[in-house]
């Protein structure tokens, strides 16, 4: 016993010697942190992502569907099986410090010939025994260089990597399930408007029809009429099409029975519009899947250290046995059938140095493809950041100027429509091109709204909001 407190003193000595590199944050230039999002000089302390999903998206039928998503949807879910399994890999790693317990009962039945043995052929001895054993075996691996503790910490990082893994997944359903509902009262918009487009050329048609019969248009004119009044219809099924298909979108991320999706209105919608991004270098801890790609690097990081502990020797107990055996089992539990054993050594690889050096090399060319990773999936991160924020921004500048332009089409369309009821000084060409533009004006309003709720969310999403919290 003696020998295995002094081969553990020696264990604990030698895995403090210093072998292993310490693992540090990656790090990133000055300047390249500085320019991480393009024109941004906030030094605020507080992030737009640190805002919860529930206080960003206000809508009360959206957090509903977005709660929804968070239960069912199979890509998250699988994320948490897979954060699961990594957990019990590190698990069983922090156990690898520990030996082996085995309990090892045998009996052993030994029959030996009469001819293998040199005795007088006067001596009579028993040939044939029965050994009944009951006992525990064990085997264990002392941590001297380190290389236990490597793989424990790789697996560590395996963990937290998967574990941000699943935040990033869970941050991308939340924005794919925000940007179908806005999508959806997009289209809900555009019905409107088409059904007051259909509505305001119905009435036309009958006006015309009225001016025809008193000869102040002609049949051509009343013929164009209905013709675009045809036109107008004709696109009702082909939104409701597209508005079938966004509710069939949105069951599917929230793992839903194909139904209508229960919804507000586009006019109503209100969202954090405090475009906070933060310090640049927050996205190290904000964005789930930054964090994935460093914790990923440091498993390859620690890997290194367990390859580079392989060179060294290794202290094992390869065998070792405590219990009691007989030739009877009367004699089973005697003080006097008590045995032990244990085997102790140390392997100092040599032939195989080769496969050691190679399997060395190709760690290292493992941990300097995730550090690339790392650094690319930041800079990714930087530029997603960069054009929602460019995006919401042009939008929010062209706003008022589209304003303007519907008010003034309304008006234009209402004026060439008197003047056709009233005088002759305009034809319904006139009215068709100004009920034209007011329509494509409209609509075109209406998709510079959806795009600016989608570069909020977009923002929302890159700065690594919607898993805090949760």
């Amino acid at each position: 016993m003696k020998y295995i407190i002094y081969l553990g003193a020696v264990a604990f000595l030698l895995t403090n010697c210093g072998l292993k590199d310490r693992y540090e944050q990656p790090k990133i230039e000055e300047e390249r942190q500085n320019g991480i999002i393009r024109d941004n000089t906030s030094q605020d302390s507080v992030s737009l992502a640190d805002i919860s999903w529930r206080s960003f998206f206000t809508d009360s039928q959206l957090q509903a569907l977005i709660e929804e998503g968070l239960k069912n949807n199979y890509n998250l879910q699988n994320a948490v099986l897979q954060i699961a399994a990594a957990e019990a890999g590190y698990k069983q790693s922090k156990q690898a410090f520990f030996p082996t317990l085995n309990f090892a009962p045998t009996v052993t039945t030994n029959n030996t010939s009469k001819n293998s043995l040199n005795f007088p052929p006067n001596i009579n001895i028993n040939l044939k025994t029965t050994t009944v054993s009951l006992g525990f075996t064990t085997n264990w691996e002392i941590d001297i260089w380190g290389k236990l503790a490597s793989q424990k910490r790789a697996n560590f990082a395996s963990w937290l990597s998967m574990q941000a893994s699943k935040n990033a997944v869970q941050t991308a359903l939340i924005a794919n399930i925000a940007n179908a509902y806005y999508s959806l009262l997009a289209l809900d918009k555009q019905l409107q408007v088409t059904e007051e487009t259909i509505r305001l050329r119905e009435a036309a048609v009958t006006t015309l029809k009225a001016l025809n019969i008193s000869s102040s248009t002609t049949s051509a004119d009343v013929a164009q009429a209905e013709a675009n009044l045809y036109a107008a219809k004709v696109t009702i099924p082909e939104i409701k099409q597209a508005i079938r298909e966004m509710e069939n979108l949105i069951c599917t991320l929230i793992a839903s029975p194909l139904k209508e999706i229960p919804r507000g209105n586009l006019d109503n919608q209100a969202m954090n519009k405090e475009l906070k991004t933060g310090i640049p270098m927050l996205l190290l801890s904000n964005r789930p899947d930054v964090f994935a790609a460093e914790m990923n690097f440091r498993k390859e990081y620690e890997l290194v250290n367990v390859a580079k502990a392989s060179f060294y020797p290794s202290l094992n107990i390869n065998s070792g046995s405590i219990g009691i055996s007989a030739l009877t089992t009367r004699t089973l539990f005697d003080i006097n059938s008590f045995f032990g054993n244990l085997v102790a050594g140390i392997t100092q690889p040599i032939f195989n140095r080769g496969t050691l050096k190679a399997n060395l090399k190709q760690q290292r060319v493992r941990q300097d493809i995730a550090l690339n990773s790392f650094k690319n999936t930041l800079i990714q991160a930087g530029q997603e950041v960069s054009n929602a924020m460019y995006a919401y921004q042009t939008i929010e500048d062209k706003k008022e100027f589209r304003e303007k332009q519907v008010e003034s089409l309304m008006k234009a369309v209402e004026a060439n429509r008197k003047l056709l009821e009233f005088s002759s000084r305009t034809t319904y060409t006139d009215v068709l091109v100004s009920e034209q533009n007011l329509i494509v004006a409209q609509l075109s309003q209406i998709n510079d709204q959806l795009l600016q709720y989608k570069a909020m969310i977009e923002l929302y999403r890159a700065l690594g909001g919607g898993w805090k919290g949760e």
